[in-house]
C-alpha cells in the first residue's frame, strides 16, 4: 500500500494548483504560471539528482548513455513540456470542466495503451474496471452532464494531447526506472532539461507577476510543492507500480480539488458532483488494494 500512498500524496499535491492560483489573483498568463511551475520545480529536482550523482559517481570516465535511453529522456521531457500549454489551450477552448476530463480521462487509457504496446500484454481485467469506475466518477464530478454543449475539436485535440503528454513522460519513466535508473534521476533528468526548456518560454511570458509577494509565493507553492515534492512521491510510487495504476491513482487529483474547493473556496458540493467523488473512491480502492488470491501464480504479475 505504500507506494499507492505515495502517489495518492502525489495527486493531493497537484489538486492544490487550481485553489493555490484562485487564492494568489496573480496577473500572468496561464503560459506563464506553467512556465514558472517548471522552472522552479524542474530545478531542484534536477539539483537533487546532481547532487545524488556526485555522490555516487565511480572513480572514472562515466559510460555514456545508449541510444534507447537518450531517446526515452527525450520523450519525457517532450511531455513535460506539451502538457502544460496543451491543458491551458483544452480548457481555454472549451472550458475548464470539458477539458480537464477529457485531458484526466485520457491520461490512464493513453498509458495503458502505450504500455500494453511496450510490455506486449493488455492491461488487467481489475485495472479497465478501476479506471472505468473512476472516469465515471471525475465526469460526475466535473459537470459536463448538465446539458448539450458546442465543443470545439481544437480544444477537444489539445486535451487530449494533454492526456497523451502525461503517458509520455509516466511510460517513458517507467522504462527507464526498468533500465536500472533510480526514481529520483529520472525525475531529475526529465524534470530538471524541461526546466531548462522552459526558461526562454517564461522570459517570453513576463516574469513582472514574480516580482509581487502573491506571485512569488505561487511560483514556489507550484514549483516546490506541486512539481518537486509531487514528483519525488510520483517517482518512488512509479519505481513500485505499474505505469497504469500510477496513472488510475492519480485520478484522485479531482476528488482531492474538489475537497478543497469545499473547504477553502467555500465551493457547493451538488449531489451529482457527491456521487462522482464516491465513484473515483471506489475506482481508486479497486485499483489500489494488493490482490492476495492464488499468490503463487501471480507474484510476477503487477497487481493493476
Amino acid at each position: 500500500m505504500l507506494p499507492a500512498l505515495a502517489i495518492l500524496a502525489a495527486a493531493l499535491c497537484f489538486s492544490t494548483t487550481g485553489t493555490a492560483q484562485a487564492l494568489a489573483l496573480v496577473d500572468a498568463s496561464p503560459l506563464a504560471v506553467g512556465a514558472a511551475r517548471i522552472v522552479v520545480g524542474g530545478g531542484i529536482l534536477g539539483l537533487i539528482a546532481l547532487a545524488r550523482a556526485g555522490r555516487t559517481r565511480a572513480p572514472g570516465r562515466p559510460a555514456l548513455p545508449s541510444r534507447a535511453t537518450v531517446l526515452l529522456v527525450a520523450l519525457g521531457v517532450v511531455g513535460v513540456l506539451a502538457y502544460q500549454p496543451l491543458f491551458f489551450l483544452g480548457t481555454r477552448e472549451n472550458g475548464v470542466a470539458i477539458g480537464t476530463v477529457v485531458a484526466l480521462g485520457s491520461a490512464p487509457i493513453a498509458t495503458g495503451i502505450m504500455d500494453a504496446v511496450r510490455l506486449r500484454r493488455p492491461p488487467t481485467s481489475r485495472w479497465m474496471l478501476a479506471t472505468a469506475v473512476a472516469l465515471a466518477g471525475v465526469v460526475l464530478v466535473s459537470g459536463v452532464t448538465g446539458g448539450a454543449v458546442a465543443l470545439a475539436p481544437g480544444g477537444l485535440l489539445a486535451s487530449a494531447g494533454a492526456g497523451m503528454s502525461y503517458a509520455l513522460y509516466t511510460v517513458g519513466g517507467k522504462s527507464l526506472i526498468e533500465r536500472g535508473w533510480d526514481s529520483t534521476r529520472v525525475m531529475g533528468t526529465v524534470f530538471g532539461l524541461a526546466a531548462v526548456a522552459s526558461l526562454p518560454v517564461l522570459l517570453l511570458a513576463g516574469t513582472s507577476w514574480l516580482f509581487a509577494p502573491a506571485g512569488l509565493a505561487l511560483a514556489l507553492w507550484l514549483g516546490v510543492v506541486t512539481t518537486a515534492v509531487a514528483y519525488l512521491l510520483f517517482g518512488w510510487g512509479l519505481a513500485r507500480l505499474s505505469a497504469v495504476t500510477v496513472a488510475t491513482l492519480t485520478l484522485a487529483e479531482p476528488l482531492a480539488a474538489t475537497v478543497l474547493g469545499l473547504l477553502v473556496l467555500r465551493e457547493e458540493l451538488t449531489a451529482i458532483s457527491a456521487l462522482g467523488l464516491a465513484l473515483i473512491a471506489v475506482g481508486l480502492a479497486i485499483v489500489s488494494v494488493p490482490a492476495r488470491r492464488r499468490k503463487g501464480a501471480l507474484d510476477a504479475i503487477p497487481s493493476a
